[in-house]
Protein backbone atom coordinates (compact mmCIF):
# COMPACT_ATOMS: atom_id res chain seq x y z
CA UNK A 1 0.00 0.00 0.00
CA UNK A 2 1.28 3.80 -0.81
CA UNK A 3 1.33 5.75 2.30
CA UNK A 4 -1.33 7.41 3.03
CA UNK A 5 -1.02 11.32 2.99
CA UNK A 6 -4.84 12.05 3.80
CA UNK A 7 -5.78 10.59 7.03
CA UNK A 8 -9.32 11.28 8.72
CA UNK A 9 -8.40 10.00 12.82
CA UNK A 10 -11.89 10.21 14.87
CA UNK A 11 -11.60 10.12 18.89
CA UNK A 12 -8.04 12.48 18.12
CA UNK A 13 -8.36 14.13 21.74
CA UNK A 14 -7.06 11.13 23.49
CA UNK A 15 -5.33 7.74 23.72
CA UNK A 16 -4.70 5.66 20.70
CA UNK A 17 -6.59 8.73 18.09
CA UNK A 18 -4.31 11.54 19.58
CA UNK A 19 -1.00 9.12 19.48
CA UNK A 20 -2.04 8.93 15.93
CA UNK A 21 -2.58 11.91 14.62
CA UNK A 22 1.07 12.65 16.16
CA UNK A 23 2.10 9.49 14.57
CA UNK A 24 1.10 10.74 10.68
CA UNK A 25 2.08 14.07 11.45
CA UNK A 26 4.60 15.27 9.03
CA UNK A 27 5.48 17.92 6.21
CA UNK A 28 2.97 16.56 3.29
CA UNK A 29 0.18 15.20 4.93
CA UNK A 30 -3.51 16.61 5.88
CA UNK A 31 -4.83 15.62 8.56
CA UNK A 32 -8.48 15.93 9.24
CA UNK A 33 -9.28 15.72 13.39
CA UNK A 34 -12.23 15.52 15.35
CA UNK A 35 -13.19 14.67 18.53
CA UNK A 36 -15.90 16.85 21.10
CA UNK A 37 -13.31 18.96 23.45
CA UNK A 38 -12.13 21.36 21.67
CA UNK A 39 -9.75 22.42 23.67
CA UNK A 40 -7.94 19.15 23.47
CA UNK A 41 -8.55 18.99 20.46
CA UNK A 42 -6.87 22.68 19.30
CA UNK A 43 -3.84 21.31 21.45
CA UNK A 44 -3.54 17.85 19.55
CA UNK A 45 -3.75 20.07 15.87
CA UNK A 46 -1.04 22.70 16.87
CA UNK A 47 1.16 19.56 17.73
CA UNK A 48 0.35 18.30 14.41
CA UNK A 49 1.10 21.82 12.45
CA UNK A 50 4.37 22.16 14.51
CA UNK A 51 5.45 18.99 12.64
CA UNK A 52 5.01 20.29 9.77
CA UNK A 53 1.12 18.69 8.75
CA UNK A 54 -1.82 20.40 7.44
CA UNK A 55 -4.71 20.04 9.97
CA UNK A 56 -8.75 20.72 9.37
CA UNK A 57 -10.18 19.96 13.06
CA UNK A 58 -13.29 19.86 14.17
CA UNK A 59 -15.43 19.44 17.90
CA UNK A 60 -17.73 16.89 16.97
CA UNK A 61 -20.01 14.11 18.08
CA UNK A 62 -19.55 10.56 16.27
CA UNK A 63 -22.75 10.17 17.07
CA UNK A 64 -24.16 13.55 15.25
CA UNK A 65 -24.75 11.32 11.95
CA UNK A 66 -25.67 14.33 9.54
CA UNK A 67 -23.37 16.67 11.01
CA UNK A 68 -20.36 14.37 10.96
CA UNK A 69 -21.51 13.44 7.46
CA UNK A 70 -21.57 16.90 6.41
CA UNK A 71 -17.84 17.40 7.38
CA UNK A 72 -16.22 14.07 6.23
CA UNK A 73 -17.72 15.05 3.09
CA UNK A 74 -16.21 18.85 3.13
CA UNK A 75 -12.55 17.42 4.36
CA UNK A 76 -12.91 14.74 1.15
CA UNK A 77 -14.11 17.56 -0.97
CA UNK A 78 -10.99 19.47 -0.30
CA UNK A 79 -8.31 16.58 0.20
CA UNK A 80 -9.80 13.29 -0.92
CA UNK A 81 -8.77 10.85 1.99
CA UNK A 82 -6.07 8.00 1.61
CA UNK A 83 -7.35 6.46 5.16
CA UNK A 84 -9.90 6.97 7.68
CA UNK A 85 -8.69 5.48 10.92
CA UNK A 86 -12.56 5.11 13.11
CA UNK A 87 -10.99 5.64 17.11
CA UNK A 88 -14.11 7.31 18.65
CA UNK A 89 -14.96 5.00 21.70
CA UNK A 90 -16.04 4.90 25.33
CA UNK A 91 -16.42 2.37 28.13
CA UNK A 92 -18.24 1.30 31.01
CA UNK A 93 -18.69 -2.03 33.19
CA UNK A 94 -19.32 -3.61 36.53
CA UNK A 95 -17.71 -2.60 39.96
CA UNK A 96 -18.04 -2.71 43.70
CA UNK A 97 -21.80 -1.99 44.39
CA UNK A 98 -22.51 -2.43 40.65
CA UNK A 99 -22.95 -5.99 39.99
CA UNK A 100 -25.04 -4.97 36.56
CA UNK A 101 -24.07 -2.67 34.10
CA UNK A 102 -26.57 0.45 33.99
CA UNK A 103 -29.01 -0.07 31.18
CA UNK A 104 -28.75 3.33 30.19
CA UNK A 105 -24.69 3.26 29.88
CA UNK A 106 -25.05 0.48 28.16
CA UNK A 107 -26.83 2.22 25.16
CA UNK A 108 -24.66 4.92 25.04
CA UNK A 109 -21.80 2.58 24.49
CA UNK A 110 -23.32 0.78 21.70
CA UNK A 111 -24.27 4.15 20.67
CA UNK A 112 -20.58 5.52 20.83
CA UNK A 113 -18.85 2.69 19.75
CA UNK A 114 -20.86 1.10 17.30
CA UNK A 115 -23.10 3.59 15.46
CA UNK A 116 -20.24 6.71 15.68
CA UNK A 117 -18.29 4.23 13.67
CA UNK A 118 -20.81 3.37 11.23
CA UNK A 119 -21.84 7.37 11.05
CA UNK A 120 -17.84 7.97 10.14
CA UNK A 121 -17.39 4.72 7.44
CA UNK A 122 -20.49 5.54 5.47
CA UNK A 123 -19.89 8.69 3.97
CA UNK A 124 -16.28 8.04 3.29
CA UNK A 125 -16.48 4.70 2.24
CA UNK A 126 -18.92 6.52 -0.56
CA UNK A 127 -16.20 8.11 -1.65
CA UNK A 128 -13.47 5.98 -1.72
CA UNK A 129 -15.71 3.21 -3.39
CA UNK A 130 -16.63 6.30 -6.42
CA UNK A 131 -12.81 6.74 -7.00
CA UNK A 132 -11.61 2.83 -6.24
CA UNK A 133 -9.15 3.49 -3.75
CA UNK A 134 -8.64 3.92 0.08
CA UNK A 135 -8.60 2.26 3.14
CA UNK A 136 -10.85 1.77 6.45
CA UNK A 137 -9.37 1.36 9.25
CA UNK A 138 -11.65 0.05 12.59
CA UNK A 139 -10.93 0.16 16.30
CA UNK A 140 -11.94 -2.71 17.84
CA UNK A 141 -10.30 -4.91 20.95
CA UNK A 142 -8.98 -8.23 22.26
CA UNK A 143 -11.89 -7.52 24.61
CA UNK A 144 -14.12 -8.53 20.93
CA UNK A 145 -12.63 -11.75 20.80
CA UNK A 146 -14.88 -13.35 23.66
CA UNK A 147 -17.30 -11.48 25.70
CA UNK A 148 -16.44 -10.23 29.55
CA UNK A 149 -18.79 -10.78 32.68
CA UNK A 150 -17.22 -7.19 33.69
CA UNK A 151 -17.95 -5.19 30.42
CA UNK A 152 -20.76 -6.67 27.97
CA UNK A 153 -21.82 -3.95 26.54
CA UNK A 154 -18.09 -2.35 25.96
CA UNK A 155 -17.71 -5.96 24.75
CA UNK A 156 -20.29 -6.47 22.14
CA UNK A 157 -20.19 -2.90 20.62
CA UNK A 158 -16.34 -3.77 19.65
CA UNK A 159 -17.27 -7.33 18.48
CA UNK A 160 -19.86 -5.94 16.31
CA UNK A 161 -17.90 -3.32 14.50
CA UNK A 162 -15.23 -6.46 14.38
CA UNK A 163 -18.06 -8.76 12.20
CA UNK A 164 -19.01 -5.58 9.92
CA UNK A 165 -16.14 -4.58 9.50
CA UNK A 166 -15.27 -8.56 8.02
CA UNK A 167 -18.48 -8.35 6.36
CA UNK A 168 -17.80 -5.21 4.21
CA UNK A 169 -14.01 -6.08 3.46
CA UNK A 170 -15.20 -8.79 0.27
CA UNK A 171 -17.86 -6.29 -0.75
CA UNK A 172 -15.03 -3.39 -0.94
CA UNK A 173 -12.30 -5.25 -2.94
CA UNK A 174 -13.13 -4.82 -5.94
CA UNK A 175 -13.69 -1.06 -5.45
CA UNK A 176 -10.31 -1.05 -4.54
CA UNK A 177 -11.03 0.09 -0.72
CA UNK A 178 -9.39 -1.85 1.81
CA UNK A 179 -10.07 -2.52 5.37
CA UNK A 180 -8.18 -3.19 8.34
CA UNK A 181 -9.15 -4.55 11.56
CA UNK A 182 -7.01 -2.89 14.70
CA UNK A 183 -6.89 -5.17 17.37
CA UNK A 184 -5.16 -3.97 20.53
CA UNK A 185 -4.99 -5.35 24.20
CA UNK A 186 -4.22 -2.66 27.11
CA UNK A 187 -3.09 0.38 26.02
CA UNK A 188 -2.02 2.80 29.08
CA UNK A 189 -5.05 5.74 27.72
CA UNK A 190 -7.55 7.72 29.60
CA UNK A 191 -10.20 5.10 28.94
CA UNK A 192 -8.29 2.45 30.45
CA UNK A 193 -6.56 4.35 33.70
CA UNK A 194 -9.26 4.15 36.19
CA UNK A 195 -10.17 0.30 35.32
CA UNK A 196 -9.24 -1.85 38.03
CA UNK A 197 -8.29 -5.37 36.91
CA UNK A 198 -5.29 -7.17 35.66
CA UNK A 199 -3.53 -5.33 32.19
CA UNK A 200 -0.83 -7.93 30.95
CA UNK A 201 1.36 -6.76 28.20
CA UNK A 202 0.04 -2.95 29.05
CA UNK A 203 1.26 -1.16 25.29
CA UNK A 204 2.09 2.87 25.62
CA UNK A 205 0.14 4.74 23.70
CA UNK A 206 2.93 5.81 21.42
CA UNK A 207 3.84 2.32 20.95
CA UNK A 208 0.42 1.22 19.92
CA UNK A 209 0.40 3.98 17.06
CA UNK A 210 3.57 2.93 15.56
CA UNK A 211 2.35 -0.87 15.65
CA UNK A 212 -1.02 0.37 13.75
CA UNK A 213 0.53 2.70 11.13
CA UNK A 214 3.13 0.25 9.82
CA UNK A 215 0.40 -2.85 9.84
CA UNK A 216 -1.62 -0.09 7.75
CA UNK A 217 1.24 0.70 5.44
CA UNK A 218 1.65 -3.14 5.39
CA UNK A 219 -1.97 -3.40 4.13
CA UNK A 220 -3.01 -5.67 6.93
CA UNK A 221 -6.22 -6.68 6.91
CA UNK A 222 -5.66 -7.64 11.01
CA UNK A 223 -3.36 -5.36 13.16
CA UNK A 224 -3.73 -7.30 16.76
CA UNK A 225 -1.51 -6.73 19.54
CA UNK A 226 0.16 -8.00 21.65
CA UNK A 227 0.16 -11.16 20.03
CA UNK A 228 0.13 -13.20 23.01
CA UNK A 229 -2.48 -12.37 24.58
CA UNK A 230 -4.65 -12.45 21.42
CA UNK A 231 -3.84 -15.81 21.09
CA UNK A 232 -5.06 -16.40 24.61
CA UNK A 233 -8.54 -14.73 23.86
CA UNK A 234 -9.21 -17.05 21.49
CA UNK A 235 -7.80 -20.27 23.43
CA UNK A 236 -11.22 -18.94 25.66
CA UNK A 237 -13.47 -19.72 22.79
CA UNK A 238 -12.16 -23.15 22.33
CA UNK A 239 -11.58 -24.08 26.14
CA UNK A 240 -15.57 -25.68 28.08
CA UNK A 241 -17.70 -22.97 28.46
CA UNK A 242 -18.38 -23.59 32.31
CA UNK A 243 -14.44 -23.73 32.94
CA UNK A 244 -14.27 -19.93 31.27
CA UNK A 245 -17.24 -18.69 33.41
CA UNK A 246 -15.98 -19.86 36.53
CA UNK A 247 -12.44 -18.73 35.57
CA UNK A 248 -13.57 -14.68 34.27
CA UNK A 249 -15.52 -14.91 37.71
CA UNK A 250 -12.57 -15.57 39.65
CA UNK A 251 -10.87 -12.06 38.76
CA UNK A 252 -11.12 -8.87 40.70
CA UNK A 253 -12.80 -5.80 37.92
CA UNK A 254 -13.85 -2.77 38.70
CA UNK A 255 -14.89 -0.12 35.78
CA UNK A 256 -16.15 2.78 36.12
CA UNK A 257 -20.12 3.65 34.29
CA UNK A 258 -19.98 6.19 31.77
CA UNK A 259 -21.83 9.25 32.05
CA UNK A 260 -22.52 9.56 28.51
CA UNK A 261 -26.51 8.77 28.01
CA UNK A 262 -28.46 8.89 24.95
CA UNK A 263 -31.60 10.22 24.84
CA UNK A 264 -34.95 8.60 24.41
Amino acid sequence: MSVAKSILITGATSGIGRALAREYAAPGVHLALTGRDRQRLDEVAAAARARGATVSAAALDVRARHELAKWIRAVDDETPLDLVIAGAGITTGIGLGRPREGADAARAVIATNLLGVLNTIDPAMERMSARGRGRLAFLSTIAAVHGFPYSPAYCASKAAIHSYAEGIRAELLPHGVAVSIIVPGFVATPLNQDIVCPKPFVTKPERAAQIIRRGLEAGRPIIAFPRMLYGAAYILKVMPTAWVDRFLNLIHVDIPETRERVSD
